[in-house]
């Protein structure tokens, strides 16, 4: 089956788009993570620096699955791999 120039940039847009929604659940996990957070600190204030971290450092490994998805999208957009062997 032979592939044309426009086939292959629409999947690849579409597929991009795929990808950017990767960022909807590391937006939600975090907003979740930081209103929890901040109610643990209502609670206790004592244990403020402590709760912090904690959510800081799981806020920066919920990111990754975002930034992975933007990246997808970015090389998808702009790399265009599949359009090598054309004209």
């Amino acid at each position: 089956m032979e592939f044309n120039r426009e086939f292959i940039l629409g999947c690849s847009a579409i597929g991009a788009g795929l990808a950017v929604i990767a960022g909807i659940g590391p937006g939600v996990g975090q907003g979740i993570a930081a209103g929890h957070a901040a109610s643990a600190v209502g609670r206790n204030p004592g244990a403020k620096s402590s709760i912090t971290s904690t959510m800081l450092l799981g806020q920066a490994v919920a990111e990754t699955t975002g930034l992975y998805g933007l990246l997808v999208a970015i090389l998808l957009l702009f790399v265009k791999p599949l359009l090598w062997g054309l004209n």
